[in-house]
């Protein structure tokens, strides 16, 4: 599955994206979270739903999901295992589509970032960068010169000869930061992308993240299951029910940048967003 975010890349090459699905009754409530511009979406679902299979054993991962993403926004997704944000995310890339609803990405271009650096090894870190490069077309020398801009964007100047197995997992993560920019994405799709690293390994990708985030003006929807890591990184905490998931709660992120994930503010509000995930948890048994 290493080609999994160029697939992801290659189907959102087009300038405009709506997918729509059939017409399902589907139960439970429909929940909108406001939009921080609802004018300008980069991304939009209203009544998304994704079921999975047919008849008594379908599952249904999505129910209704109606939520809008505003231009530069950094919008985090929480929720409890298995409660379709991995599959809203593939959604939203266009490796997957709906089975109910309409899906917009209006304009933008997305990439998707998975919580494995997924390179290739056998290539070297620039090359990795390179290839949704080569796949779009472009030629050798403008390759390698954007390649050479990225790494340093995610500060890894001096590492396009490496191969991946010399660098640490952070750095690996860097490397997949910057294949994701490659393809020039208006809309960026993060999927844990820190879950498997160390605390402090983590908390330095989360300064990085934000400058990029800030230098690049990309929108970024992050799913988590870390809610301190959410309101670290965060404008808004979507929070999605167990399964079927579904939008039962919207956060803004009122602490001021640049934030800790230890501060005082950050762990207030993070209490309160594992409040009302409890109370979800609790309430579906699980």
């Amino acid at each position: 599955m290493t080609l999994l975010d160029f697939r992801a890349g290659a189907a959102s090459a087009a300038s405009a994206k709506s997918v729509t699905g059939p017409a399902k009754s589907l139960t439970g409530p429909a929940r909108t979270i406001p939009d921080a511009d609802p004018d300008r979406p980069a991304v939009r679902l209203d009544a998304v739903s994704r079921r999975f299979g047919t008849g008594p054993t379908a599952v249904l991962a999505l129910d209704r999901v109606s939520l809008g993403i505003a231009p530069g926004e950094f919008t985090c997704i929480v929720g409890a295992s298995g409660c379709g944000k991995s599959t809203l995310l593939n959604l939203v890339a266009g490796l997957d589509a709906p089975s109910g609803g309409t899906l917009s990405t209006y304009d933008s271009r997305v990439a998707l970032m998975f919580q494995e650096a997924a390179l290739m090894p056998w290539l070297t870190v620039g090359e990795n960068v390179e290839l949704p490069l080569l796949l779009a077309g472009t030629g050798r020398g403008a390759r390698q010169r954007r390649a050479a801009e990225l790494l340093g964007t995610v500060r890894l100047d001096g590492c396009a000869d490496k191969r991946p197995h010399e660098l640490s997992g952070g750095m690996r993560q860097r490397v997949s930061l910057a294949r994701a920019l490659a393809q020039d994405a208006d809309v960026l799709l993060m999927d844990e992308p820190f879950g498997a690293l160390d605390a402090m390994t983590r908390d330095l990708l989360h300064d990085e993240l934000e400058r990029v985030w800030r230098e690049t003006g990309v929108t970024v929807l992050f799913v988590t299951h870390n809610v301190r890591e959410a309101v670290r990184l965060g404008d808004r905490i979507v929070l999605l029910s167990s399964r079927p998931g579904r939008v039962v709660a919207g956060f803004q992120v009122p602490v001021a940048r640049p934030r800790r994930i230890d501060s005082a503010e950050v762990a207030e509000l993070a209490a309160t967003v594992t409040d009302a995930l409890r109370e979800e948890v609790r309430r579906h048994g699980r």
